[in-house]
């Protein structure tokens, strides 16, 4: 999977978009998706409250949205590309609760990319096996790290 990044919101400056890329090649190899594109863009809390409004129906913002290519009435036209993964910088770095908000969006990446390749949670069984696939490609990229 080729993992493209973009930074499309002013509010959270001095973000290591750089390291990011290099953690999005990790989880490239973990997820096991390197035959298609992944899209993600850094966006502010305003623009992901009007995304979230506007496709789930949730007049808040929230930290990852994702859109599946392979979902909706063109889904077979275009395998090359996985889907987009929107992430709020703004709301990341709130909910911080990692060692640093580079640690927090990788997550965000992480689940937003498994929801990309069909992963849910909305029963218990499905986030135990969403969650069971964060923990293992968080230790792939931590195992490279140290290498």
């Amino acid at each position: 999977m080729s993992i493209e990044i973009q930074n499309r919101q002013r509010r959270v400056v001095g973000f290591n978009t750089a390291a990011l890329r290099q953690r999005a090649q990790l989880i490239d190899e973990a997820a096991h998706t390197t035959d298609q594109m992944v899209c993600v863009t850094l966006i502010s809390d305003a623009r992901i409250h009007q995304l979230n409004h506007d496709y789930r129906g949730y007049d808040k913002p929230t930290d990852v949205l994702s859109f599946a290519q392979n979902e909706g009435e063109y889904a077979e036209l275009n395998n090359e590309i996985l889907g987009d993964v929107l992430i709020s910088m703004e709301t990341a770095k709130r909910q911080c609760s990692k060692p640093s908000l580079l640690d927090e969006v990788t997550h965000l990446l992480i689940h937003g990319v498994l929801h990309l390749q069909g992963h849910d949670h909305q029963e218990d069984e499905e986030a135990q096996v969403m969650h069971d696939e964060e923990t293992r490609i968080w230790a792939a990229i931590r195992s490279q790290q140290s290498d």
